[in-house]
């Protein structure tokens, strides 16, 4: 039996960390009654109910989704890709999506619907634009087309959200298309939350089912075809999933750096590289590090820092980590 699950007591000691993060982030937070939140103060206040019910929960939620899905997504896009470097913004989606945002903040409203459906319309497209440049282009294989469209793509969006901060009114709409770009979830209310659900939560069930078959899309065209494997197919199907997953999220949570490359390398280093079991630990520690990150960005300040930057900086900082202490035989000479 243990040989079957070795990691069975990290999973459990992760599950029951994220659970407990998760109860007590509902109590993290300014409350305007001193000594503040506690659980008996919300069994008895409205108030403090309508606090954790119907801004904190919700919120607290889609921090956890949002990073579970950057966590899967890069994972299952760097063992497609066979490079460890690549995450869930490489295929024009996260770029995609910020030129979205911006044109809606510019032409159409700043309310956070329509924000949102414009950032996810123009993610998903971003993926589409990428998949149409990859088919014509004829150098290279399937995999080297696909990477080498995706950063055409993202620098195209790039510069369209660059030109959109140029024509932005400095004083109302630059600030607020900035501010998106940051990312951050204070938007978030149960409405905008259920509306990404659904597609997240189908694309992270499928993906967790078809694991297994991660290991051997890793490897090479011949290998893959030879152990039963249908590799192109297989590949643009798990792409599609992760990418539909991120542009759900992305358009809620706006441009979140960092999770989907650093995560997955963290799962490997605490799980090994099989995806069985690197996928599901990178489901967990990618939601309970950005729910962390939320936490620090709205109690650090009186204010709020923006997501993004928070884990960009500690994304980073970790990433350096884990490349300095990773052992000798692992390096690449």
């Amino acid at each position: 039996m243990a040989s079957q699950h070795p990691h069975r007591t990290k999973f459990i000691l992760l599950g029951l960390g994220a659970l407990g993060l998760l109860t007590l982030s509902a109590f993290v937070g300014r409350y305007p009654a001193a000594p503040g939140l506690s659980p008996a103060l919300l069994r008895t206040d409205p108030l403090a109910q309508r606090l954790v019910l119907d801004l904190r929960l919700p919120r607290l939620l889609a921090a956890f989704l949002t990073g579970a899905v950057l966590a899967v997504s890069g994972l299952t896009m760097q063992m497609v890709f066979r490079n460890p470097l690549v995450e869930p913004g490489f295929l024009g989606v996260s770029q995609g999506a910020a030129f979205g945002a911006a044109l809606a903040i510019l032409y159409f409203s700043t309310s956070p619907w329509a924000i949102q459906a414009s950032a996810a319309a123009f993610a998903m497209l971003g993926l589409a634009l990428t998949y149409v440049l990859a088919r014509k282009l004829r150098y290279g294989g399937w995999i080297l087309r696909m990477v080498l469209a995706g950063i055409a793509v993202s620098a195209l969006f790039s510069a369209g959200v660059g030109l959109l901060k140029y024509l932005a009114d400095p004083l109302t709409q630059l600030p607020e298309i900035v501010f998106w770009l940051l990312g951050g979830l204070w938007a978030t209310r149960w409405d905008n939350f259920l509306v990404i659900l659904p597609p997240t939560l189908t694309a992270l069930v499928l993906l967790f089912l078809a694991r297994w078959r991660l290991n051997l899309l890793s490897l090479s065209e011949e290998a893959a075809f030879s152990l039963g494997a249908a590799p192109g197919r297989e590949r643009l199907a798990l792409l599609t999933l992760s990418v539909v997953a991120t542009a759900a999220v992305v358009s809620l949570a706006g441009m979140v750096g960092w999770v989907g490359l650093m995560i997955p390398h963290l799962a490997r280093r605490l799980f090994s590289a099989d995806a069985r079991y690197a996928l599901p630990a990178s489901l967990l520690l990618g939601g309970t590090f950005t729910l962390l990150c939320d936490d620090i960005a709205r109690t650090l300040v009186n204010g709020e820092i923006p997501l993004g930057i928070l884990t960009s900086l500690l994304g980073a900082m970790a990433f350096v980590a884990l490349l300095a202490t990773t052992p000798t035989e692992n390096r690449s000479t």
